[in-house]
């Protein structure tokens, strides 16, 4: 019985400790999870609030661990020794990487759903967390970049209203300049492209290179804009009776007046060339993700609509009027559930599509 009791009494304060944390950690996730409930904003707080409690958690349950005095002077000092190398050798990783994290969301340069392009990688933000940031690019895939890399480098952000598109092309100093910017500005135009102008980039020794630039106000759709004016400057040129062949072949002409430029040709099969846009299936996550934010955009003018509804219940004194407000207000809290279990809804589907 003596020996019962001393266990007891010895691992009392270590499944006390315990029990205190677990309960703790497990209050504030509801609590947070309550409060950040379909706000971006506050999701990167309550991971670092989180964190902090089990990272304090595990140490408290460690040093009430049952030990002599010497023994958990060791322990302690080992414990600042890891502790110490821990952030000695993450600095430029670990904590460099949350604290870019902060950074990046406190500059809110972007957001999931745009397009933005990192050392090459080009794609559209999917999520943003505490240390890394996903991206799914062209090909459908997730790209998965850490957020020091992000704060450290270029960040090209696409802007929603509007973007720039172009095309390079090389062609001989036997065609005309200004024939070849009215073709060129004609196939900017024949795919809606706005304000499309031309620039003369350089002049070599056998070619000369032109850019085609057009406004594309749609940016959603900019994988298949940038196919489309490519193939767009190719009729035109062809249609214009200019060639698109290497420059050295133009000027040695060693096949004779052969022109190089392909036929007319009827399509047979429509439906095969039918417009379509890839990018609804090569940025589904991305699409996902822009909705959720929108929702959420939506979502904090609706809280304000209530602050401001609730405000107006307060100072009315007459009960008409006062029976107006209460009703308005509790539609707007309906609207507010109901979108609430909407971004829920998308949240659970995003996660569960990776």
């Amino acid at each position: 019985m003596e020996i019962l009791l001393s266990l007891v009494e010895t691992w009392t304060p270590f499944l006390a400790t315990t029990l205190f944390f677990i309960f703790c950690y497990n209050i504030a996730k509801r609590l947070l999870e309550r409060e950040t409930k379909g706000k971006s904003n506050k999701a990167l707080l309550k991971s670092i609030i989180l964190f902090s409690i089990l990272f304090i958690g595990i140490i408290s349950v460690i040093l009430v661990l049952p030990m002599t005095d010497t023994q958990r002077g060791q322990v302690t000092s080992l414990i600042g020794i890891v502790l110490s190398a821990v952030l000695g050798l993450s600095a430029t990783t670990f904590i460099g990487n949350g604290l870019a994290g902060i950074a990046l969301r406190m500059r809110n340069s972007f957001k999931p759903g745009d397009f933005i392009e990192v050392n090459g990688i080009f794609g559209r933000v999917t999520e943003q967390g505490l240390f890394t940031t996903e991206i799914q690019t062209i090909d459908s895939d997730l790209t998965t970049m850490p957020n020091l890399s992000l704060s450290s480098n270029p960040i090209k952000v696409t802007r929603s209203s509007g973007t720039c598109i172009s095309v390079d092309v090389s062609l001989g100093y036997d065609v005309n300049r200004l024939k070849i910017e009215e073709s060129l500005i004609k196939a900017a135009k024949s795919i809606q492209l706005k304000e499309p102008f031309v620039h003369i980039l350089s002049l070599g020794d056998f070619s000369i290179v032109y850019r085609i630039h057009g406004l594309l106000e749609d940016v959603k759709s900019i994988v298949s804009a940038r196919s489309k004016l490519t193939g767009a400057v190719i009729d035109e040129l062809h249609a214009a009776n200019i060639e698109i062949v290497s420059p050295s072949f133009m000027n040695q002409r060693q096949v004779g007046e052969t022109v190089f430029i392909s036929k007319k040709y009827r399509v047979k099969d429509k439906q095969i060339l039918e417009e379509n846009t890839p990018e609804q299936f090569l940025f589904d996550k991305a699409e996902e993700a822009e909705s959720i934010e929108k929702r959420r955009a939506l979502l904090a003018d609706i809280e304000a609509k209530i602050e401001n509804e609730k405000a107006q219940l307060k100072e009315t004194k007459d009960v008409e009027e006062k029976a107006k407000i209460q009703k308005k207000l509790d539609t707007t809290v309906a609207l507010r559930e109901k979108l609430l279990t909407k971004i829920d809804e998308r949240i659970n589907k995003l996660e569960s599509s990776d």
